[in-house]
């Protein structure tokens, strides 16, 4: 029980990585990153676009989205350089299979319990109140002109990252090439990201509901992804007598 992976995509081997071994790494970390952080973006996307139908309405200078969007690309695209020096460093040290998942015990546990753990922290909640209020954060963060529009862009790719780099980590768990999971990630995500803010009246229920809600979201995952390396290793020859 493998899963599905990505098409047309050709399984690692254990020998020596090229540059462009690693090259052609990062292309797929950034493309994956795009298709599974773009969509948790439309909301702050569309709120821009109605900002910038204000602004031409009052014949004031309307700052570009695509720009605004670049920006936000330019941290993920980050992040994917990062990701691929750790899946070199894994294969450096031999802990990565060839589906490209890490195949440690000690590596894998740790990220479950540290991206459940994080759930529940002040700067993860911080960042996803960034990431569930643009309209706030356009009106608190405004900045006019192309460059503006980059810095923008950047700054809420910086909340995003905050809320996400942990669910994105636990790729390394699953299989980066793993379609089932990078889809099940993806809408975790997307869940996450498109909870509205609440009354005041309301905030420390509701900010107790969220840390249930993540944890038992972080729960499920988790579970899953135990189970899914328990049936592998039955399956596995080599753990066979």
């Amino acid at each position: 029980m493998s899963g599905m992976n990505m098409p047309g995509m050709v399984m690692l081997d254990t020998q020596e990585w090229t540059a462009t071994t690693v090259l052609l790494l990062f292309v797929m970390w950034a493309v994956m990153m795009v298709a599974m952080m773009v969509p948790s973006a439309t909301p702050m996307i569309l709120a821009f676009l109605t900002v910038n139908q204000s602004r031409s309405a009052a014949n004031r200078r309307l700052v570009p989205v695509s720009i605004f969007l670049l920006g936000y690309l330019a941290i993920w695209t980050a992040y994917s350089a990062v990701a691929t020096l750790a899946e070199w460093g894994l294969h450096q040290a031999t802990l990565l299979s060839t589906a490209m998942a890490a195949t440690s015990p000690a590596l894998n546990g740790g990220l479950l319990i540290a991206a459940g753990v994080f759930q529940l922290t002040p700067l993860k909640r911080a960042c996803l109140k960034g990431c569930r209020s643009p309209l706030t954060f356009l009106m608190s963060e405004w900045r006019d002109g192309p460059a503006g529009a980059f810095i923008m862009g950047v700054r809420h790719g910086v909340y995003c990252l905050g809320c996400c780099w942990i669910l994105m980590a636990l790729l390394f768990v699953a299989g980066v090439m793993n379609l089932f999971w990078v889809a099940l990630i993806a809408i975790l995500v997307m869940a996450e990201d498109s909870g509205q803010g609440r009354s005041s009246r309301s905030n420390r229920w509701s900010s107790a509901s969220d840390c249930w809600r993540r944890a038992r979201h972080q729960a499920l995952v988790a579970c899953a992804l135990v189970g899914r390396s328990s049936l592998q290793t039955d399956w596995n020859p080599h753990s066979q007598d």
